[in-house]
């Protein structure tokens, strides 16, 4: 019985990505052949965000993506207790001229 060798990859991580970007709002959108992820910087008393990044996911890896997002919540609040969530009433973002929904 062969074993199957576990592949390994090798990622490289430019300096200025690993500094990573703020978002305090994200919009999710999709069709029927992918996901849209946009991280939006909103600041306080400013009347226009700015999409800081967008992520364009297969449907498959969405989903692999909430999963793995939902196990390290888990993980997180086993550690440090739950996340308070507050409830923020954001208006409805107007991205590139067409509304969200």
């Amino acid at each position: 019985m062969e074993e199957k060798k576990e592949q390994q990859i090798s990622i490289d991580l430019p300096a200025d990505v690993a500094d990573g970007i703020y978002s305090n709002l994200a919009v999710i959108s999709h069709s029927n052949t992918e996901f849209i992820l946009d991280f939006i910087r909103m600041m306080p008393g400013m009347p226009k965000a700015k999409v800081m990044s967008r992520v364009i996911l297969t449907p498959e890896h969405a989903k692999k993506l909430l999963f793995a997002l939902q196990e390290n919540v888990q993980k997180y609040e086993q550690h440090n207790g739950p996340i308070k969530q507050t409830t923020n009433n954001f208006p409805l973002p107007n991205i590139g001229g067409n509304a969200q929904a």
